[in-house]
C-alpha cells in the first residue's frame, strides 16, 4: 500500500512539473508573439507617417486602415490568450497552496502533541528510569533505540513543517506575482480595444466617403485589378520562356559536349563512355537540371517557411490568392503579394541563385532569379543592380522598390516552382 501511495506521489509531482514547464513555455511563445506585433505595428505607423508626406486618396488610407485593425485584432487574441493562459497557472497554484495549507496544518497538530508528550518525559531522569526499569538487556536496548528514533522523528517533523512552510510562501509569492501580471494584461487589453474602436471608427468614415462616390472609387478599384492581372499573366508568360530558354541551352550544351567526346575518341580509337551531365524530364513546363541544381532546389525548398522577406521593412498590403473588396462585389486572382515598403527601399535576393531575366513590365523593372527549379519574381523596381547571368547571394540587393503616382513604395513578389506559382507567404519568415 505503502509503495502504490509513493507510485501516485511521484506521478503528481511529476505532471505537476511537466504542467509547469509546459506553462513557461506557452507564456515565452505569447511574449514572442506579442514582441514581434508591438514591433510589426510600430514599422507600420513609421511607414504611415513617412507615406502621409505624400499624396494620398482614400482607397489606400482605407487599405491601410485594414491592416491597422488586423494587427490591433490580433494584439487582442494574443493577450487574451494570455490572461487565460496566467488564470491556469493561478488556479493551479492556488490548488496547490491549499493542499499545502491544509498539510501544515495536520503536520503542525501531530506535533504540538510530539511535544506535549516531550514536555511530560522532559526529565533526564525519567530516561534513565525508564531504560533501567527494563526487564532485560534486550529490552533496554530497545527503549534506547526508540528514544533515539522519537527524537530523530520530532526533528523531521520539524524539518517537514519547515520545508511546508518555504514551499507555500514560494507557492505564494508566484501567484502574487502572476495576479499582477494578469492585471497588467487585462489593463493593456482593455487600452487596445479602446484603440482597435478609435481605428474602426476611421474606416467607418473612410467607407462612407467612398460610398459617396461610388462609380469613381470601383471604377479605379477595377483599373488596379485590370493592370495586376495583365503583370501576372506578363509574368507567367516569361516564366514560361524561361523554362524553355534554359532547357534547349542545356540541351545544346549537352549535345555540344557530345559530339566534342565523340570527335576525341574517333581521333584516339575509344568508345564514348561520358554520362549525361543534366536530368532530362519528358514533362512539359519543368527545367531540366543538373546535379548542381537539383542540390540548390534542394536546400531551397528546406527553407520554405525561413526564407528573408525581399525588404527590410514593410508589411503585406495585397495578400496571395482570390482578393476581394469589402465594398464591392469584386475580386481577381493575386498570384503573388504586394509589400508596401519605404521610399527608396533596398530590395534583396531572398536565397542564393542566377539572375536568369530583367524585364520592363508596365512602367518598371522586374527580375527574375532561378533556384534549381524554383524561381523568385521581383516586380515594380526602379533601379537594378544586377545582369542576367550573374551569381547572386541570400539578401544581397539587387535593386529599388518604385514608387507609384501617390508616392507609395509597392513590390510586387511572386515563387514559382516550375510553371506553378506558389503562395509567397508560406516560404517567407515571420520577420
Amino acid at each position: 500500500m505503502r509503495r502504490i501511495l509513493s507510485i501516485i506521489l511521484l506521478l503528481f509531482l511529476s505532471f505537476n512539473t511537466f504542467a509547469q514547464q509546459d506553462y513557461q513555455a506557452e507564456q515565452r511563445k505569447l511574449e514572442e508573439r506579442k514582441a514581434a506585433i508591438l514591433k510589426e505595428i510600430k514599422e507600420f505607423q513609421n511607414l504611415l507617417n513617412t507615406n502621409k508626406k505624400q499624396e494620398r486618396n482614400i482607397l489606400s488610407e482605407l487599405n491601410e486602415q485594414k491592416k491597422k485593425i488586423k494587427l490591433q485584432t490580433e494584439l487582442i487574441n494574443n493577450s487574451q490568450k494570455q490572461i487565460r493562459t496566467l488564470s491556469n497557472d493561478i488556479y493551479v497554484n492556488t490548488l496547490e497552496s491549499n493542499k499545502l495549507k491544509r498539510e501544515l496544518a495536520v503536520l503542525k497538530k501531530d506535533y504540538a502533541k510530539t511535544i506535549v508528550k516531550s514536555y511530560k518525559a522532559r526529565s533526564e531522569q525519567n530516561r534513565i528510569m525508564f531504560i533501567l526499569s527494563s526487564n532485560n538487556f534486550l529490552q533496554a536496548y530497545k527503549r534506547m533505540q526508540y528514544i533515539k528514533q522519537y527524537a530523530k522523528y520530532r526533528k523531521s517533523q520539524g524539518d517537514e513543517i519547515r520545508e511546508k512552510f518555504e514551499e507555500l510562501e514560494r507557492i505564494s509569492a508566484h501567484l502574487e506575482l502572476q495576479k499582477s501580471k494578469q492585471q497588467k494584461v487585462v489593463a493593456e487589453q482593455e487600452g487596445q480595444r479602446k484603440e482597435l474602436e478609435v481605428e474602426k471608427g476611421k474606416q467607418t468614415e473612410l467607407m462612407n466617403l467612398v460610398k459617396k462616390d461610388s462609380k469613381k472609387y470601383s471604377d479605379q478599384i477595377r483599373k488596379k485589378q485590370q493592370e495586376t492581372k495583365k503583370i501576372d499573366q506578363q509574368i507567367k508568360a516569361i516564366i514560361k520562356k524561361i523554362i524553355e530558354e534554359e532547357n534547349r541551352k542545356r540541351r545544346e550544351e549537352e549535345a555540344r559536349r557530345k559530339r566534342e567526346e565523340e570527335a576525341r575518341n574517333a581521333k584516339s580509337g575509344t568508345k564514348t563512355t561520358s554520362k549525361p551531365t543534366v536530368t532530362t524530364t519528358s514533362a512539359a513546363g519543368k527545367f531540366d537540371m543538373t546535379p548542381e541544381e537539383k542540390a540548390l532546389a534542394t536546400s531551397f525548398s528546406n527553407n520554405r517557411g525561413r526564407l528573408p522577406w525581399p525588404v527590410e521593412k514593410g508589411y503585406i498590403s495585397t495578400r496571395y490568392g482570390t482578393v476581394k473588396h469589402p465594398e464591392y462585389d469584386i475580386e481577381y486572382e493575386s498570384h503573388g503579394i504586394e509589400i508596401t515598403t519605404e521610399k527608396g527601399a533596398a530590395v534583396r535576393s531572398v536565397f542564393e541563385g542566377e539572375v536568369t531575366q530583367v524585364q520592363v513590365i508596365g512602367n518598371s523593372r522586374t527580375i527574375f532569379i532561378r533556384h534549381g527549379e524554383y524561381l523568385t519574381v521581383y516586380n515594380n523596381l526602379s533601379s537594378v543592380s544586377v545582369s542576367v547571368g550573374q551569381k547572386v547571394s541570400t539578401k544581397q540587393k539587387i535593386g529599388t522598390v518604385s514608387s507609384n503616382h501617390e508616392g507609395v513604395a509597392i513590390l510586387k513578389f511572386m515563387i514559382s516552382k516550375n510553371e506553378t506559382i506558389n503562395n509567397p507567404q508560406s516560404w517567407l519568415s515571420g520577420k
